[in-house]
């Protein structure tokens, strides 16, 4: 989920405000990347979101930050798709510039951003694995009828909808899930499998680096309050060349990483080159040579 950069200065304004213990170590020797994990599914993260599922549309509340990311992440996929070539260019510059378009959205939550891109003109399916958080995305989108047609929200893992699902999709969005899943790889995998050729991938993430520890752990979840204490968990973030070789594994290749930063008291997400903390992924896959 997301975090913050702009908390430094309250990390060490007061020296003796914060002690951090002597037993903490950066090793990632941990980490499963390749696991035997036969799913993606973590009972744990679904907890933690099951319980804010009655904050996900509170404008004001503890996803805040995710309704403003929607002015980065929007942008960037509707324009890295008219830029890949995948849309009608005629209606690049119309209200609906991703009609005739296929997105899913893999970790949906509550819909944030699956409605932005409904109101778009592409055809959304999104999945989440919490019940609770399904609920309240259908009960927020009946409000709006201009989005029955093109929004469809199903409770499920990817790896389940990948065995039921009968075409590909020209986009695949997954903003603020992949530090949440169990075998990052096997979710990159099977999100890969219903993403046509020439299809995107969009990520945005945290990266695993002693700042994202700082801001997006202590600042965020200790200092601030900005997210419940234990949302995120530190090794489970993934750098940029780990994901991007996740996604090369799988016949993606990385087409750019921004990073991104926070301004709480502005309530507003900035594109910057530092993506040390929170970045945004674009991906595209191409035709196997093995497939030929």
């Amino acid at each position: 989920m997301f975090t913050t950069i702009s908390v430094a200065g309250r990390l060490f304004s007061s020296p003796g405000s914060l002690r951090l213990g002597t037993s903490l170590h950066f090793s990632s020797s941990a980490l499963q990347f390749n696991g035997n994990s036969s799913s993606t599914f973590n009972q744990e993260e679904v907890n933690k979101f099951s319980a804010m599922s009655a904050d996900w549309w509170n404008p004001h509340g503890v996803c805040r930050p995710l309704h403003s990311m929607n002015r980065l992440r929007v942008p960037l996929i509707r324009d890295g798709l008219i830029n890949n070539g995948v849309t009608n260019l005629e209606l690049a510059y119309s209200d609906k510039p991703l009609e005739g378009l296929k997105i899913l959205d893999v970790g949906c939550g509550a819909g944030i951003i699956s409605e932005a891109l409904a109101r778009i003109g592409a055809d959304v399916t999104a999945i989440d694995a919490c019940p609770e958080n399904i609920e309240a995305a259908q009960m927020h989108s009946e409000r709006d009828p201009g989005l029955a047609n093109n929004l469809n929200y199903i409770c499920t893992t990817v790896e389940e909808h990948v065995e039921v699902v009968n075409d590909e999709y020209d986009a695949i969005v997954a903003s603020e899930v992949i530090e949440h899943v169990d075998n990052p790889q096997m979710f990159v995998r099977k999100c890969s499998q219903i993403l046509k050729v020439d299809g995107s991938f969009f990520l945005t993430t945290i990266n695993r680096s002693t700042r994202s520890w700082l801001l997006a752990i202590i600042g965020a979840e200790y200092v601030v309050g900005l997210l419940p204490k234990g949302t995120h968990q530190w090794d489970k973030f993934l750098t940029p060349g780990e994901l991007g070789n996740m996604l090369g594994q799988e016949g993606c290749q990385t087409r750019l990483v921004h990073g991104m930063m926070y301004l709480p008291g502005l309530n507003k997400w900035s594109w910057v080159s530092d993506s040390s903390v929170n970045y945004a992924l674009h991906a595209v896959k191409k035709q196997r040579e093995d497939a030929n």
